[in-house]
C-alpha cells in the first residue's frame, strides 16, 4: 500500500538545492527540519517555525543528537510571519498541518495563518521552488484547512505554478498532500 507522507519527500526532493534556503513552516518534533538541513547541506540555510516552545526544544535535542550542521535558525512564531524572518529566495518549504505529534491535540494550525503563511512561502519560492503542504482532515481544522488551501491553489496562474494533490480517494481521513511547484 502507498504511504504518502513516506514518498512526499520524493517529490520535493528534486527541487532542493545544495546550498540553498529552505523553510519548514511546521518544525514539530524536528524530522523534515533535520531531512533539509541534511539536504541543503552545510553552506545551506534552514528556517523552521512552531508556536510551541516544547517543539523548539525537542528539534533542537534531536538535530544535536545527529550532528546537524549549525545551518538552521529554530523560531519560535507562527509561519504566516515567515516574512519577518526569510528575506531570500527559498527553493522549497514543507507544511505538516494539525498538531505537534506527542503534544496538546487542542493546539493546532488554523486554516487562517496556515493560508497566509502558504502565500508567503508561494511570493519567497525561487524559480524550480516548490512546497509541500501535508494536511490532516482528521478533524475539523484540518478539513477546513485542506479545503481551503485547495481552493486558494486551484487560483495560482498555471503558467507559473503546478499545483497538484495527492490523495487516497477511498480513505477521506488519510492524510494527502498539494505539491506547489514554480515554472
Amino acid at each position: 500500500m502507498i504511504d504518502l507522507l513516506k514518498i512526499e519527500k520524493q517529490f520535493i526532493s528534486s527541487h532542493i538545492k545544495e546550498g540553498g534556503t529552505v523553510v519548514d513552516f511546521t518544525m514539530g518534533n524536528g524530522h523534515d527540519t533535520l531531512w533539509l538541513s541534511k539536504a541543503v547541506g552545510k553552506n545551506g540555510k534552514v528556517y523552521a517555525f512552531d508556536i510551541q516552545k516544547e517543539a523548539i526544544e525537542s528539534t533542537a535535542k534531536l538535530l544535536e543528537k545527529e550532528n546537524a550542521d549549525k545551518n538552521y535558525t529554530l523560531i519560535l512564531d507562527s509561519h504566516h510571519n515567515v516574512k519577518n524572518y526569510v528575506k531570500e529566495p527559498i527553493c522549497a518549504g514543507m507544511f505538516n498541518l494539525g498538531y505537534l505529534p506527542g503534544g496538546d491535540k487542542t493546539i493546532t494550525t488554523l486554516h487562517q495563518t496556515s493560508l497566509q503563511a502558504m502565500t508567503a512561502g508561494i511570493e519567497l519560492l525561487a524559480p524550480d521552488g516548490a512546497i509541500l503542504c501535508a494536511v490532516y482532515p482528521g478533524h475539523v481544522e484540518g478539513t477546513v484547512e485542506g479545503n481551503l488551501i485547495e481552493d486558494f491553489l486551484s487560483t495560482l496562474d498555471r503558467r507559473l505554478f503546478c499545483a497538484t494533490k495527492f490523495k487516497i480517494v477511498n480513505s477521506p481521513t488519510s492524510p494527502f498532500f498539494f505539491l506547489i511547484e514554480k515554472k
